[in-house]
């Protein structure tokens, strides 16, 4: 089973947002993590197929963690990005290519494409 890490302070979001993965991609495992110094810990394990990681934290923010993986060998291509923050100012700090996407949390054509990534990582896992 494939497993899908979600690292977002607010535990309401979160909530949310793994509902929703599991409703949609039943085969992947969601591992939410609201606590951005323990998701280093769970970033170094590396059997996440994809992390899903929120620009803004205290603490510990998205950017570090970002960063974080990178350095732990994770694929950029395994990394998105979530953020409330405007296009222009995303594209500064994760230009294309940086990472698998950037995604507003709470644009709903965000969430469609957010769903398509993981319907993409399901079907492989079942060989669809």
């Amino acid at each position: 089973m494939s497993k899908i890490l979600l690292v977002d302070d607010d535990k309401a979001f979160t909530s949310i947002l793994d509902t929703y993965i599991r409703e949609i991609c039943p085969l992947l495992k969601v591992e939410v993590c609201n606590n951005p110094l323990a998701a280093l810990a769970l970033i170094k394990k590396g059997d996440n197929e994809l992390i899903l990681i929120d620009l803004e934290m205290p603490a510990l923010d998205g950017m570090k963690l970002y960063r974080f993986a990178l350095e732990s060998g994770v694929d950029k291509k395994r990394i998105v990005i979530l953020s409330a923050r405007e296009p222009d100012y995303l594209r500064e700090f994760f230009p294309m290519g940086s990472c698998l996407g950037v995604l507003n949390k709470f644009e709903a054509k965000q969430k469609e494409v957010l769903g398509m990534i993981l319907k993409s990582i399901q079907s492989k896992v079942c060989h669809c």
